[in-house]
């Protein structure tokens, strides 16, 4: 008889496992001021994912908030994003110029108004219809408050003004970082926003002293290493300017990864120096990362699970 009272009791507490909703894992600044200090390395480094696009998965398409939403529930996140123009010039989180791959819809994104954009419908990588719409910038940055980091991804024709004007709107400065691709449009977006954090391309000291050069400062500069592994000798240069990394495995470093599931390619990216990787594989990245920290014994006070 006991047997069976312990049997029904594990089926019930398996039942109740199952449908149980997952925690989010959430991470929070309360100020701008201490999220750049986290970046510029004043306290103990923690190593975290970049969810590249969002972090699509089956049912869950690029750039869509529910996406974001999902991968919380595997890390504490930053999620790298895309913003595009529509026709009557909304900002719009979508990263093709055209609607085909991704949505019910065809042609560019910029022949489209916004409240047409808002009737058509989101699909996930695998070309299968969710119940998703595209978002705005705003909606995005008022989602994302005290949950997640977001770096922002602009795309060609789309004003850095009006992308730091959403940002000054929605009170997000201590949890957004702009991405730019060149010294140039580091060195504006600077001018615009001296006190928002970059992301800028950085493969070699001497990228960095054109930054600096250009009026860009090592406090307000996130270093993107590339999509293949540098040497340990930029991260240390970096390091001791004060300057955190991010590499993007979204590629091959991902696709080995998948391919050697037994390996421990992830931590070992971070081991040898990146503080942030910018993935496709959020889930298989972050089991790595999960063991590593607790390997490290790494501790961070602005996480939280709700």
């Amino acid at each position: 008889m006991r047997k069976i009272q312990f049997l029904v009791l594990a089926i019930a507490l398996l039942g109740i496992a199952c449908i149980a909703p997952k925690q989010h894992h959430y991470i929070s600044f309360k100020t701008a001021k201490e999220f750049q200090a986290f970046l510029n390395r004043k306290t103990k480094p923690y190593p975290l994912l970049s969810a590249h696009r969002g972090g699509p998965m089956p049912g869950f398409p690029e750039n869509a908030i529910e996406t974001f939403e999902n991968a919380t529930n595997y890390q504490p996140v930053i999620i790298e994003f895309d913003v595009a123009l529509s026709k009557d010039s909304a900002l719009v989180i979508m990263h093709d110029d055209k609607l085909d791959r991704t949505t019910t819809g065809s042609g560019l994104v910029s022949s489209y108004t916004y409240k047409e954009l808002k009737k058509l419908t989101l699909k996930d990588d695998d070309g299968k219809l969710t119940k998703f719409k595209i978002p705005t910038l705003e909606e995005v940055l008022r989602w994302g408050k005290n949950k997640v980091l977001f770096t922002i991804d602009i795309k060609r024709g789309v004003p850095y003004e009006k992308i730091i004007a959403a940002v000054r709107k929605t009170k997000s400065e201590a949890n957004s970082i702009i991405i730019t691709y060149n010294a140039n449009q580091a060195a504006k977006v600077h001018e615009l926003a001296p006190d928002l954090m970059i992301s800028a391309t950085i493969k070699s000291p001497e990228d960095l002293e054109r930054l600096n050069k250009m009026g860009v400062p090592n406090d307000k500069i996130i270093a993107f290493v590339g999509v293949a592994e540098p040497s340990k000798s930029l991260y240390e240069y970096l390091h001791n300017k004060g300057i955190s990394t991010i590499l993007g495995t979204m590629g091959n470093l991902d696709r080995s990864a998948k391919a050697n599931r037994n390996k421990t390619i992830y931590s070992d990216l971070i081991g040898n120096g990146a503080d942030v990787l910018s993935t496709d594989e959020v889930a298989l990245a972050g089991q790595q990362l999960d063991v590593y920290r607790n390997q490290k014994q790494l501790k961070f006070k602005n996480l939280s699970l709700k």
